[in-house]
């Protein structure tokens, strides 16, 4: 149980710059300790390195059942679903700066560590050129800087990209991932190459946060036109000033703080964006600090930012995270799909020799699709269907990059 007198100093530790000894002190309550200790050392060990084999093939649909909704609620989509069983958490929140906006990037010997600051999952070979780029496709490196910072970015433009509009995805990956991991990890190149579409990653430099992080729970970096959102959009835009872009056809996702990050850019961009995927992420306003973001990763945030303007959204998370609490899951639904009225329903399925997953799906009464939350059971913290040759990838499916881009070219922005 979270202890509300140590919050409470952890908090004011933070606004007095003294990050060192509040770390020290939420270091302590995870453990189950009350007294005050010096910091932790920095944990120096790397990840263990696996490589699962990669599983093939469709999903079997086990059952359905559809029922009238005038409003999904987080409560009632999880009464639907399959509960899940959760272990006592060892979340290790993300690593990344404090709420002050002009504040240096927290270090390494600041944070001491704090246990779950960091993507944890399977951390597997680091990806080769070959992974990355499908033949025939070009991945080409450029940047965009406003007074927020400057930003470098990997751009895949599919063979198939003269003479008419292309979609586009804006990638964003996790913590001490990069452009070209998180391509290879997730494959969303070579569907980008299938599909005919541009895919953007957006790169968070070590020099923002020391584990290269995006700052999600920073209330400077949940703006919009400001800080890292203002960048992300400034690549986004960038992009279709240089390239043949269809602007109703414009799409963001992300993995872990990249995942709350495109929930952020989802909730102040809805007139650039027309959907967004979340995987294993947390809603827009979720966090606002240090303590607020350990508590919405541990046990799911109690509030979140009023949103009116969200946009269609899929949702990935698996019913075993204890990085992030699969409650956020919920919560990102229902920032997204709050003024939405509709039909849900759901289905349970299992990909064959792999996990078996729980599809809520919200429909308008004009049958467009406006959400789909994908609870993923028995999975960790890690990218749904993805391949080995990147990082923090579960290949036991099902497939989330398939399954975001089909739920993405479903959706166009009205003009």
């Amino acid at each position: 149980m979270l202890n509300p007198e140590i919050m409470r100093e952890a908090t004011r530790l933070t606004r007095a710059g003294q990050l060192g000894e509040a770390t020290a002190l939420l270091q302590r309550m995870l453990r189950g300790d009350s007294a005050p200790a010096a910091a932790a050392d920095p944990v120096r060990s790397a990840p263990a390195r696996l490589a699962p084999p990669t599983i093939e093939g469709q999903a079997t649909r086990v059952s359905e059942r559809d029922r009238p909704s005038a409003k999904v609620a987080p409560a009632q989509a999880r009464a639907m679903q399959a509960k899940p069983s959760h272990k006592p958490s060892q979340a290790k929140p993300w690593q990344a700066k404090p709420a002050q906006a002009r504040q240096r990037p927290v270090r390494r010997e600041d944070l001491g560590e704090l246990p779950g600051f960091g993507l944890r999952g399977p951390h597997l070979r680091a990806p080769s050129a070959r992974d990355t780029p499908p033949e025939g496709a070009r991945f080409v490196q450029a940047s965009f800087g406003n007074a927020a910072g400057r930003r470098s970015y990997k751009l895949l433009i599919p063979s198939r990209a003269e003479g008419r509009q292309l979609p586009l995805v804006v990638m964003l990956h996790g913590c001490t991932q990069s452009a070209d991991d998180f391509a290879a990890g997730t494959r969303m190149n070579f569907l980008g190459e299938e599909q005919s579409c541009l895919v953007v990653y957006p790169e968070q430099p070590s020099g923002a946060n020391q584990s290269k992080c995006w700052n999600w729970f920073r209330t400077g970096d949940q703006q919009r036109e400001g800080g890292e959102p203002s960048l992300i959009a400034g690549i986004t835009r960038q992009v279709m000033r240089d390239h043949a872009v269809d602007p109703r056809r414009v799409y963001v996702a992300g993995l872990s703080a990249g995942g709350a990050t495109a929930a952020i850019m989802a909730a102040t961009y809805p007139d650039l964006y027309a959907a967004a995927g979340v995987h294993s992420g947390l809603a827009c306003g979720a966090a606002r600090d240090l303590p607020s973001a350990l508590m919405a990763m541990r046990q799911g945030a109690g509030h979140t930012a009023d949103r009116r303007s969200a946009v269609p959204t899929i949702v990935f998370h698996g019913d075993r995270d204890t990085t992030v609490h699969p409650a956020n899951g919920d919560r990102v639904v229902a920032q997204a799909t709050g003024a939405m009225r509709g039909t849900s329903s759901v289905v349970h399925g299992r990909v064959p020799g792999g996990h078996a997953y729980t599809r809520t799906i919200l429909t308008e009464p004009s049958g467009k699709v406006t959400s789909e939350h994908w609870t993923i059971h028995g999975a960790a913290h890690a990218w749904s269907g993805g391949s080995p040759a990147g990082s923090y990838t579960d290949p036991k499916g099902p497939d989330a990059t398939r399954e975001m881009l089909r739920f993405f070219l479903a959706q166009s922005r009205a003009d």
